[in-house]
């Protein structure tokens, strides 16, 4: 491989800053990746632990729209490299994937460990140096990378950088945000970073949490609007957590729920409980005489609701308008839950907020710090489950190398 005097330094081992690293590789550059953990990619791992959900198979343009408000920027990162070129790049290490019931690619064996084996010893046996145990601290007086090791302090001084330091997400796996006070010292905006793919704080009475903490509710229908007052549905499961509620449905609804704290103080979840009846059949069901039979009972028997559904039901009526002849049928197919807060973004799946967009140009690179590209998830958009976070992280750390590539020669 031809060899360049030129250096790039990769801050961050994740699987923006190994995509940076190999693009950039490729193209013949020396390339140091420093990692503030023990290995590189350990949340990568741990996102694969149940299964790696390596991106989507959704088509586009309706994949791009998953990105909300930084749909269009995002999209010329997916332009570059989409999912179904993820999908060819991780074949060339060996690594198969298929499209699961519900529309994500996983890899045929389901795991995240071979994948990411296979691309740490191609990236070492093509030269790139790998140096755990750096902590980016900021920069020199000088403009050098600053470094925290269990040696003292580091400075690189490399041609170019990568920043792809995360989100805040995942503390114990090196997510905790310590970047964002260098880079804001440094005179870079970095918006707030909050809970994204997250659970919410719900009021429930004691004996409720105590009793159906950590209880599935499927099948339901989640509906929530969004800032613009539109009304938005989708089916899906989510769980009763001793603090409120989380799941895959709750995280779809994410962003919206926690703008919606934000601007008015709460939120509202309305949680339809029997998708499959409509009210009609439900008012009638459950206008007939008991016969004796207990509330529960009734309940199971007449509208299909028993454990963790019928206590819901409960817990939003109280005892007094159980009895009402409307009100069962009618909160059964809209049960309002008033969210109250995100829950802490250590527990998060994923952050949002991070370096704005608006700082970079087109490939990545810091319009005010030349030659400082920023890639991944401290950058300032979201993404729901389901691939796309990963996806676009891939396709971020592929563009910013492609400009470091672009700059250098």
């Amino acid at each position: 491989m031809e060899s360049h005097a030129k250096t790039l330094a990769i801050v961050g081992g994740g699987p923006a800053g190994l995509m940076a690293a190999q693009v950039a590789n490729a193209a013949g550059f020396a390339v140091d990746v420093y990692e503030a953990q023990g290995s590189v990619g350990r949340r990568f791992l741990i996102a694969g632990k149940g299964g790696l959900n390596l991106t989507h198979s959704e088509p586009r343009p309706q994949f791009d729209a998953r990105y909300r408000e930084r749909a269009s920027d995002i999209a010329h990162w997916l332009d570059a490299f989409d999912a179904d070129a993820l999908r060819a790049w991780a074949k060339t290490l060996g690594v198969d994937t298929f499209v699961g019931s519900s529309g994500r690619v996983f890899p045929t064996d389901l795991k995240a460990a071979p994948l990411l084996r296979g691309w740490v010893r191609r990236l070492k046996e093509h030269g790139v140096r790998f140096h755990v145990h750096h902590r980016f601290t900021g920069w020199g007086d000088d403009g050098a990378l600053r470094f925290a090791t269990p040696t003292g302090e580091f400075f690189a001084t490399p041609d170019a950088t990568v920043l792809a330091l995360g989100g805040a997400s995942w503390p114990e796996l090196g997510g905790n945000s310590e970047w964002v006070a260098p880079l804001r010292a440094a005179g870079i905006d970095v918006a707030e970073l909050k809970p994204a793919n997250c659970g919410f704080d719900v009021a429930w009475s004691e004996f409720f949490a105590r009793k159906f903490a950590g209880a599935p509710l499927k099948p339901v229908v989640a509906h929530w609007r969004d800032a613009g007052g539109r009304e938005h549905a989708r089916q899906g499961e989510c769980v009763v957590s001793a603090h409120g509620i989380e799941g895959s449905l709750v995280y779809a609804a994410c962003a919206d729920l926690r703008e919606a704290i934000e601007r008015d103080g709460s939120a509202t979840l309305w949680l339809d409980l029997a998708p499959n009846r409509e009210l009609a059949r439900l008012q009638g069901d459950l206008s007939k005489p008991r016969d004796g039979r207990s509330a529960s009972e009734f309940l199971r028997r007449q509208a299909g609701l028993e454990g963790v559904k019928a206590a819901l039901l409960r817990e939003a009526l109280g005892k007094a308008r159980m009895d009402d002849a409307n009100a069962p049928a009618q909160t059964i197919k809209r049960l309002p839950l008033k969210l109250l807060r995100p829950r802490p973004i250590a527990e998060a799946i994923s952050s949002a907020g991070g370096v704005r967009l608006e700082q970079l140009d087109a490939n990545l690179m810091m319009k005010d710090k030349p030659g400082v590209f920023v890639a991944g998830e401290m950058l300032d958009w979201e993404a729901p489950t389901g691939g796309y976070l990963l996806t676009a992280s891939f396709a971020s750390g592929h563009v910013a190398g492609s400009g470091v590539v672009e700059r250098l020669k």
